[in-house]
This record gives C-alpha cells, sequence and structure tokens, in this order.
C-alpha cells in the first residue's frame, strides 16, 4: 500500500514540476525531474519511511541521523543546490558555487510544486516564500543563487503565480543573471 501511496505522491508532484517547467521555458527538462526517485536507492526507503505528509527522507535522517536516499538525490539532481558544493582552490573548503540558471528555474518549479503537493487545498502563494524564509537554506547556499531565489519566492508572493513565471521564463538560462547578482 505504501508502495502506491508513495509513487502516487512522486508522479503528482512530478506532472506539477513539469507544468511548472513549461511556464517557466525548461520543459524539456521538466520531463527528467527527479527520476532518480525510481531508483531502487531512493525508492526502497523512501517506500518504507513514507508517511503522506512530509518527505520520507525526513523520517529516515530521524531514524539513522542521515537519509541514504536524499544523499543519493541530491548527488544525481542538479536542481537542489546541495549538489552545487566544490572545493574552492584558495580556501581549500568545501562552499556553495552559483548555480547555472536552468537549474536554478527548477529548483524555483520544485519548491512551487512541493509547496502545492505537501499543502493541498491549504496552499497560498506565499508559502513557497515562507518556508525557505523559515529555514536555514540560504545559509548553505551561493548568495546569489539565494538572492535570486528569493527573488522569485517574493514575486510568486506578491505578484502571483502568473508573474512570476513570466519573469523567470524571461531570464536566459546561462550564468550570467547569476553572476550580475
Amino acid at each position: 500500500m505504501k508502495l502506491f501511496k508513495h509513487l502516487h505522491t512522486i508522479g503528482k508532484h512530478r506532472r506539477q514540476v513539469i507544468r511548472h517547467c513549461r511556464k517557466a521555458g525548461i520543459f524539456f527538462q521538466g520531463l527528467f525531474h527527479d527520476l532518480s526517485k525510481l531508483s531502487p536507492t531512493e525508492l526502497i526507503p523512501s517506500v518504507k519511511y513514507y508517511q503522506g505528509t512530509r518527505s520520507p527522507n525526513e523520517r529516515e535522517r530521524e531514524i539513522f541521523g542521515y537519509s541514504r536516499a536524499w544523499m543519493h538525490h541530491k548527488g544525481r539532481n542538479k536542481h537542489h543546490f546541495e549538489y552545487w558544493v566544490d572545493l574552492n582552490p584558495v580556501t581549500k573548503m568545501y562552499e556553495p558555487v552559483p548555480m547555472p540558471m536552468k537549474y536554478l528555474k527548477e529548483m524555483f518549479c520544485d519548491r512551487v510544486a512541493a509547496s502545492k503537493i505537501y499543502q493541498g487545498k491549504n496552499y497560498k502563494s506565499s508559502h513557497p516564500l515562507e518556508y525557505f524564509l523559515r529555514g536555514n537554506a540560504r545559509k548553505k547556499m551561493n548568495c546569489a543563487t539565494a538572492d535570486i531565489l528569493q527573488e522569485w519566492l517574493t514575486i510568486l508572493a506578491e505578484q502571483g503565480e502568473k508573474a512570476a513565471f513570466a519573469h523567470i521564463k524571461k531570464i536566459k538560462n546561462n550564468f550570467d543573471y547569476v553572476n550580475q547578482k
């Protein structure tokens, strides 16, 4: 039963991300969103720790102190800011680097879709921004990447989905926008 519920949840989420990616001008990219969730490394623990109200990775993390499924997922999906960490040749420390624009766009789509799925009928366009501001992701992201994501989430919260996606769609899929911040 958990298998079908989990597959339903990730399928619903993927369809929403694909719709958002189309609106953001990265439709083809949306078609490949989160396919690693179907790999045994991610699927088995996700089914085992499925709850329906939050990510199964959170439960796995509570039990073991880490989530093997999440470690696998973030290392294969470039729309997660955690993927974009590299060794700084000057400081010799692992530090966040700017995300390429097309993956930043996908991250926005992913976050909005996740809020819609987990909030259900209670979803408001302010939820993704509130979640971002409440969490500690900003501290772990490249500053320019975090600033752009917050800007887009603010447009979503204040002006709505149509305005946010129109703004994002106009931006070219390269590093220029990120590096100008």
